[in-house]
């Protein structure tokens, strides 16, 4: 007999992770939905942290090169925030 894991244990796509420095030169990891997220002193350090947490899909992690800074309220931070200016970008 062959078992087979009900379709809520199978692993969902993995959710996106940005990654960059915030104004103060310090490193960045936010996942899209809350979920997890810090701040780190190096690049290295966020990357192990952010391929920890997301199951190693480097493929979810997209790095920022404009400044982004942590949303601590458990939410993805406003696209204004992420790219260092209250404005949108345009499409």
């Amino acid at each position: 007999m062959r078992l087979v894991e009900p379709p809520s244990c199978h692993k969902a796509a993995a959710a996106l992770v940005v990654i960059g420095q915030n104004g103060r030169g310090h490193w960045v990891v936010q996942e899209q939905n809350g979920l997890y997220g810090g701040l780190f002193v190096s690049r290295a350090e966020a990357m192990k942290y952010a391929l920890f947490e997301n199951g190693h899909h480097p493929e979810t992690i997209v790095e920022l090169s404009r400044t982004i800074e942590l949303d601590a309220n458990g939410r993805f931070a406003p696209v204004g925030l992420l790219f260092g200016s209250n404005r949108r970008p345009v499409a």
